[in-house]
């Protein structure tokens, strides 16, 4: 399954200075991280929506977008997939309970 997240990151990189008129990557990018992550935030509701609706085919649309939207905000910011799977490698195993508690709190 990473091997598609992993390709779909090395697109996005390789797209990222395109033009934004033939690139949506590029358009995102041209907008910079805000306006990336507001396009985040507006995928994550929609596939809330879509979760809420009971129809499974949107769910799966509406998941791959945030995914997607997920992996240009990491580009922008320079944060390589790799890192976010290794620190769910690094999870995994650890009750969600026990790894949320053992995290520092500002």
């Amino acid at each position: 399954m990473s091997d598609t997240l992993s390709r779909l990151a090395e697109t996005i990189a390789t797209r990222r200075a395109a033009d934004p008129a033939t690139s949506w990557v590029a358009k995102l990018h041209s907008k910079g991280v805000p306006g990336i992550a507001r396009k985040l935030g507006e995928e994550a509701v929609e596939t809330i929506v879509a979760a809420l609706s009971g129809n499974r085919e949107d769910l799966i649309g509406e998941a791959a977008d945030t995914l997607f939207h997920l992996l240009v905000l990491l580009d922008a910011k320079g944060v390589p997939l790799a890192e976010v799977l290794a620190e769910l490698d690094r999870r995994e195993g650890i009750s969600g309970i026990a790894e949320k508690a053992a995290r520092k709190e500002p």
